[in-house]
């Protein structure tokens, strides 16, 4: 199946690695200007470069604390400017928050849901009057598998994730009327910089292509997935070819959810 994103403008915040940069490679490939949001604006600039060489597409890096809602203002204010317009937006910013439920403290869980929750909604207000105005838009949340089946010791990730997930039937809801399509996507193992770190906490001895083979073997293909393999069905949800897909959560984990 051949995807054009041509004469869109994609926002993926969390962008400058990982699941935001693969995206952002996949749509830049399939034919969209890119507009990057994380914080490390010397990445930014090495990524969107990179990106831009290898597809001939505009790509931008702002830096941008997206848990941060007048930067996030200030950074729309800017990108409105350049662009002109978003019509595909992927809130993927935010990391991994584990703490025992019994000592979570109130300002850990804030601050998750401000990284997680509050800057996807503020940002999802600032992109839909355009969108509703051209009768088109796409909106991806990314979120994690825990959102749908939580396990102990996994707050206070799990708890917003799985308010993203509710935030995205909301809107769904709410924008299909404009052709503004929004859906979830729960993130499995999924290969990114953050399993360098794990490497590093759980066996920094064993070679990291081994460590990282073994991690994959219990699960239900028996390997971890690729980031481009993320990047590819959110490719398509962005795209015409998504255009009756609305207010779902798909899981990219390999089969390892036990709930669909």
């Amino acid at each position: 199946m051949h995807i054009s994103l041509e004469n869109r403008v994609a926002l993926i915040t969390g962008g400058s690695q990982g699941l935001g940069k693969a995206m952002a490679e996949r749509f830049a490939a399939s034919g969209a200007d890119v507009v990057l949001l994380a914080r490390r604006q010397a990445l930014l600039d090495e990524v969107s470069a990179s990106i831009a060489k290898q597809t001939g597409k505009k790509i931008r890096g702002y830096s941008c604390d997206v848990s941060d809602i007048a930067q996030i203002e200030a950074t729309w204010k800017l990108v409105q400017a350049e662009f002109g317009k978003v019509d595909i937006l992927v809130n993927n910013a935010g990391a991994s928050a584990r703490h025992p439920i019994d000592t979570l403290s109130i300002d850990k869980l804030q601050a998750d849901f401000d990284m997680k929750v509050k800057s996807a909604l503020r940002l999802v207000q600032l992109a839909v009057p355009s969108m509703k105005a051209q009768k088109w838009g796409r909106i991806i949340n990314v979120v994690n598998i825990g959102a749908k089946a939580p396990a102990a010791g996994t707050a206070p990730t799990t708890m917003s994730r799985a308010a993203g997930i509710a935030m995205t039937k909301v809107m769904a809801g709410e924008f299909a009327p404009e052709n503004i399509l929004v859906n979830a996507l729960c993130v499995g193992q999924i290969m990114s910089e953050q399993w360098v770190g794990y490497h590093q906490r759980d066996n920094p001895d064993m070679p990291f292509d081994e460590y990282v083979a073994m991690r994959g073997k219990p699960l239900p293909m028996g390997r971890i997935g690729q980031a481009e393999e993320f990047a590819n069905v959110a490719c398509f949800l962005a795209s015409d070819a998504a255009s009756y897909v609305t207010g779902v959560a798909i899981n990219v984990d390999g089969g390892l959810s036990p709930v669909p």
